[in-house]
């Protein structure tokens, strides 16, 4: 109903851009956007839909809480042509043309790799001798020497106790295979 990021931003930023590791976030600005998130999500449990519908946020909010500044951007119609919205080409949910990534403020780096199904019973036997294991249907966790890596179903995994992609990929092919 309402535009995505891809209807607003349809190219990603190029060149040099600020992260969250080097610009930093205020904890305060978090608890504000999760305020008005729940806020949103409450009209549409709570609440008639048809008057809920007509009372949602319609734009996409940035808020600079240190010098108290906020920006608002009209995101109340999809855009004709959008990959996302108009041609349901889910291209970021694929992490298609998104190579790995180093996660914001968390010492860590994801590994996209998509399509290769994990046996978690079977990664846990051959683990074990390397680290403490542990995991669910929906997630394993290891930590081998300094490091902790979470991998997930569909092979995605987060590699914590490094921010050097070429570090990541080299314990994810270790551990886990190329």
């Amino acid at each position: 109903e309402t535009a995505c990021l891809a209807c607003l931003f349809p190219e990603s930023p190029r060149g040099s851009q600020e992260t969250c590791e080097t610009a930093g976030v205020l904890g305060p600005v978090i608890d504000l956007i999760a305020s008005i998130a729940v806020t949103e999500t409450m009209k549409i449990l709570l609440g008639d839909i048809n008057n809920a519908r007509s009372t949602l946020r319609r734009s996409l909010l940035s808020w600079d809480v240190w010098s108290n500044r906020h920006s608002e951007v009209k995101a109340d119609m999809p855009q004709p042509g959008c990959l996302c919205c108009g041609k349901r080409d889910f291209v970021h949910l694929r992490s298609e043309r998104r190579p790995r990534i180093t996660l914001c403020g968390r010492n860590s780096v994801q590994i996209h790799e998509r399509e290769r199904p994990m046996d978690f019973v079977a990664l846990d036997r051959s683990l074990r001798p390397h680290g403490k294991v542990r995991h669910t249907d929906f997630v394993l966790k290891f930590w081998p020497e300094d490091y902790e890596i979470t991998l997930f179903p569909d092979g995605r995994a987060i590699i914590k106790g490094t921010t050097d992609p070429a570090v990541a990929r080299s314990l994810y092919a270790r551990y886990l295979g190329a």
